[in-house]
């Protein structure tokens, strides 16, 4: 039964009128007040059992309040990239942050000075128990903090690069069929039925990227700089070393991930060439590659594709349906299709109320829906992570990936298994296969350039032009030399390469994908009851390493390349069965 939902979401629920809110006023005059008060005593302290809870219970006192203003006015940014007020509550937080991860990074110092018997003796006692994994992070992570004149320059300077870049993308129009679209509008029509359109606005974005480039080359240059500089500053010299730590991940398992990625892109070519030949094409063209394989399958409302989200969560779990149920009801969602908002899909978590918000300009088209469930399951994951105390609430991105990923899978396996005909499959198989390229060959891509683009800046800055051979070169390797005119402007409308709080966002996508795999077999194995196993795993994301956590859930290795082929043959399958009902086996 399909449904009635309002697409624009409800934030009056949280901060009743938005940038002009009293509300949200008091609340940031609160959060000031506190920080402030927590700097002063912090200053005093000497970590004692009693001392160091009673710290860490007002950390996340603090912690969850920047969290909700910083998600509020990201959430306003995103409906309206000019709203000068979100603007001004968005640097707000972000002076707030820098200032609790100063505090966080004197602790850490502070930790790291406490003889080894007595930190044992502090971990064992009664007050600590349910922190001794961050305290342990914490403790090991202190050698390697940036000072505190260098988080007082990451906000006017790091991060202020990073949301001038998101400012800057969502204020570019494209005309398209005479129309004048946002990016994310533009964006969204690479999965448009017909040719023409698919076409027409690929080439209205290359004319601006290449009209753009070089003002982008700018902001990504200085980000890049600035990220090396303070890496310097901190003693580090591998630009993979923050962003593993960020992950909870071992190089050890990383490299086993790349190495079997590396090892299986002849599948996915060969899926692509395919693809490409139907199209009428001899390799596939970059605006080509989100073409829907069947029109039939492509349209389809608001309402329709809510009601399908919600009826396939059900399915799997009675949690995971009633909060699909709530999130729609309760107005968590912006979905409509107007210019205007920005180009990123995105999930915000409000863990002062356990409520979340997923933004996206929603197309009609089944990609569309899998994007909406992509971000569903983000909000899945806080929703999961409800009763855990808001010190163990930091999970990584790899993991963040991973529920996402599993959401989408719900969806599409779900479809599959009701699939009647050849040309229903082959329609879910490319879909499915779309999402192992971006993960196998896209996100490899990614991974490639943002790792050469680390190494050129050491030199001096990379010009535009510099960036788009860099780009070029990347995406060949990555896709093994199976697409035909490669975007080499990927660089500029990745908004990945621009995050300040996550660098290289690229691999946890793929360790998320590949996990995601696992769980969704081990989930059809199980049947019924599975969920709360689910549930439990997400519950221990924020307080377990990856190695560890998946050990424990699932009692594999994930060091082990064996490990990540289990999940890479399952997609290598997906492709053999593309290319036989596609009649060219």
């Amino acid at each position: 039964m399909i449904k009635e939902y309002n697409p624009v979401w409800n934030l009056d629920s949280i901060f009743e009128g938005g940038s002009a809110s009293p509300e949200l006023q008091e609340h940031m005059k609160w959060t000031e007040d506190n920080i402030s008060e927590l700097k002063e005593l912090m200053q005093k302290v000497t970590p004692g059992p009693e001392q160091l809870a009673d710290a860490l219970e007002r950390l996340r006192v603090i912690k969850v309040s920047i969290s909700q203003a910083r998600s509020f006015s990201i959430c306003l940014l995103s409906v309206n990239p000019t709203d000068q007020g979100a603007q001004f509550y968005r640097g707000e937080t972000t002076t707030f942050q820098s200032t609790y991860e100063s505090i966080i990074s004197e602790l850490k110092r502070k930790l790291a000075r406490i003889g080894e018997e007595e930190w044992k003796s502090m971990l064992d006692s009664k007050n600590l128990k349910e922190y001794r994994f961050v305290l342990e992070e914490w403790r090991t992570e202190a050698e390697r903090e940036p000072s505190r004149e260098v988080l007082d320059l990451m906000t006017d300077g790091y991060h202020a690069w990073g949301q001038f870049y998101q400012s800057f993308m969502s204020s570019i129009r494209v005309r398209v069929k005479g129309e004048e679209l946002s990016v994310g509008q533009a964006i969204n029509l690479r999965s448009h039925a017909d040719e023409s359109v698919r076409k027409e606005s690929h080439e209205a974005l290359v004319e601006k990227w290449t009209e753009l480039e070089g003002q982008f080359a700018q902001i990504l240059n200085h980000l890049t700089g600035f990220r090396l500089n303070m890496y310097k500053s901190m003693g580090v010299e591998d630009v993979l070393q923050i962003p593993l730590t960020q992950n909870r991940l071992k190089p050890k398992t990383l490299n086993a991930m790349l190495s079997v990625m590396e090892k299986y892109k002849e599948p996915f070519a060969e899926y692509l060439n395919v693809k490409a030949r139907m199209n009428g094409d001899t390799k596939m063209k970059s605006y080509h590659f989100w073409s829907p394989m069947n029109h039939d399958h492509q349209g389809m409302e608001y309402g329709e594709a809510a009601s399908l989200i919600e009826e396939r969560f059900r399915a799997f779990g009675p949690e995971m349906g009633q909060f699909a149920e709530t999130a729609f009801r309760e107005g968590w969602v912006e979905a409509e299709n107007r210019p205007g908002k920005s180009a990123v899909a995105i999930c915000a978590g409000f863990p002062l109320t356990g409520e979340s918000r997923v933004f996206m300009t929603f197309p009609g088209t089944f990609k569309g829906v899998l994007t909406l469930v992509h971000e569903l399951g983000h909000a899945f994951h806080n929703h999961a992570m409800k009763s855990v105390n808001g010190m163990n609430k930091s999970y990584p991105m790899s993991m963040a990936e991973t529920a996402s990923t599993f959401a989408e899978m719900v969806i599409l396996e779900a479809a599959m298994d009701k699939a009647e005909t050849d040309e229903e499959k082959l329609f879910l198989l490319d879909e499915k296969l779309k999402r192992s390229v971006m993960n196998f060959m896209n996100l490899h891509a990614r991974f490639t350039f943002e790792k050469n683009v680390h190494e050129e800046r050491r030199k001096g800055f990379i010009p535009a032009a510099r960036l788009n051979e860099l780009m070029e070169s990347a995406l060949e390797e990555g896709y093994a030399g199976a697409l035909d005119e490669v975007p080499v402007h990927s660089w500029i409308w990745t908004p990945h390469f621009y995050r300040t709080d996550s660098p290289f966002y690229n691999f946890p996508y793929t360790f998320g994908y590949l996990l995601a795999l696992h769980l969704f077999a081990r989930a059809k194995e199980t049947g019924k009851g599975f969920e709360e196993r689910y549930m439990d795993l997400l519950r221990d994301s924020g307080r377990m390493s990856a190695e560890d956590l998946v050990m424990k859930h699932l009692g594999e290795d994930i060091t082990n390349e064996a490990f990540w082929e289990k999940g890479m043959e399952l997609c290598v399958k997906d492709s053999e069965e593309f290319v036989r009902l596609a009649g060219f086996k």
